[in-house]
């Protein structure tokens, strides 16, 4: 069976987000061999934002990649799938690069938040409506 098109929209942002999620990973090993820290953060806040950065997006990704899944599953059209793994995928991008330069309150940190609930917002309402036959 042939894949639809709102299934290679899918395919695209699930495979960005994984992507994603293996830089965010491979950033806390980084910082992890650079300070000879095994577990935990050592109090290092340049580990400390790393590992935040990688589990923060561990916490959005998997709930906004469903939404996208599910809306392929539902035929929902292939722009919806793009406006929703889009939005999630540059939110958590913007989010991760605030956090990495700061450990504090940032604009790229608030714009990350704003642009992964909104791609929540999206997937969820979109949804709703695809769920009534």
């Amino acid at each position: 069976m042939d894949a639809t098109p709102s299934a290679h929209a899918a395919a695209l942002w699930v495979g960005l987000c994984l992507i994603l999620l293996l830089v965010l990973s491979v950033l806390v090993v980084r910082q992890r061999r650079r300070h000879r820290v095994v577990l935990g953060d050592a109090d290092i806040p340049q580990l400390a934002q790393a590992v935040r950065a990688f589990g923060n997006a561990t916490e959005y990704v998997p709930a906004g990649l469903v939404a996208v899944a599910v809306l392929a599953m539902t035929g929902a059209p292939p722009m919806m799938v793009h406006l929703t793994g889009m939005t999630l995928l540059v939110g958590r991008v913007i989010h991760a690069v605030g956090l990495s330069r700061s450990g504090g309150a940032s604009l790229l940190r608030s714009a990350g938040v704003i642009l992964t609930w909104l791609a929540y917002i999206l997937g969820g309402v979109a949804l709703i409506f695809y769920a009534i036959p």
